[in-house]
């Protein structure tokens, strides 16, 4: 199939893009990378009277560091991010995970705003974000306003942003001495779309908190929180399978043509296992 007809417009700034899309009206939608856009196009499964191209606002591709917060553009690319010293110093959550997104081709073009206003619950950037309590700064006609990223996440394809706003970056919270995560995932073959996955932040050592993070087994990146103190007491008693079981209870996947609900839970808690182990090994 072939897209519908759409009128386009390239975008020059923030303001220049947020006026286009107040101009344009509903139906307007903003292309940044298109890898997840251009096949939703294809297919009809998507029709905007407008697309609105943000790709040259080069003040979007920028990763900095300031005040103890890694910076992150909305038009930073997913090699960008694997790419960067900074974010593999100060969020190597991030450095893990984007090992594991799609594969060369889609890394060079898609961005990390992207993948986070799609909001594809089997993606890698929505749970990382959440698990590092990261806030999505976002631009609108009264300015910018933050959102947590763990309120961002409405549902499949759903989020806290209104028509005529859009994400200009993301704040994440700088790794400290002593901070610990850990990021993998199951799939078919290397760059599918990920059965199960799962973030796990610790921060905060002995007195601190571990965060659980699933990937593609709800409609959203819900945290699950477990105290680290509790957390160490249940290693020392050698009792990783309560973990697990606290880090899964929530877990309500749906079944498709290739993986069943029960499959898929049972990665899901082979999987969190397999990364309570790693995390014993891995510092920041």
């Amino acid at each position: 199939m072939k897209a519908p007809k759409f009128d386009f417009e390239r975008a020059e700034s923030v303001a220049h893009a947020l006026q286009l899309l107040a101009d344009a009206g509903a139906d307007a939608r903003i292309i940044a990378g298109g890898q997840s856009l251009i096949p939703a196009l294809n297919a009809r499964m998507a029709a905007p009277t407008v697309l609105i191209d943000i790709g040259n606002i080069a003040e979007l591709r920028a990763i900095s560091v300031a005040g103890g917060v890694l910076r992150i553009g909305a038009l930073a690319r997913h090699a960008d991010i694997m790419r960067s010293p900074l974010v593999a110093r100060h969020a190597p959550l991030m450095a893990q995970a984007v090992q594991h997104i799609a594969h060369p081709a889609i890394r060079n073009r898609g961005t990390i705003g992207g993948s986070l206003g799609l909001a594809d619950p089997a993606a890698e950037w929505p749970a990382c974000v959440v698990a590092l309590d990261a806030r999505i700064v976002i631009a609108g006609p009264s300015g910018e306003r933050e959102v947590a990223a763990a309120d961002f996440f409405e549902g499949v394809y759903t989020v806290a942003l209104e028509q005529n706003e859009m994400i200009v970056r993301i704040d994440v919270p700088v790794a400290q001495s002593g901070d610990r995560f850990v990021f993998d995932e199951i799939s078919r073959r290397r760059g599918d779309f990920a059965i199960v996955g799962l973030a796990i932040s610790w921060r905060g050592g002995e007195t601190g908190a571990l965060r659980f993070v699933f990937l593609g087994v709800g409609d959203r990146p819900e945290p699950v929180d477990i105290a680290a103190a509790d957390f160490l007491a249940r290693l020392r008693a050698d009792d990783i399978d309560d973990v697990v079981a606290q880090a899964t209870a929530g877990l309500d996947p749906s079944d498709d043509p290739y993986v069943s609900t029960e499959y898929r839970l049972h990665l899901a808690r082979v999987l969190c296992a397999r990364l309570i182990r790693r995390m014993t090994e891995v510092r920041a």
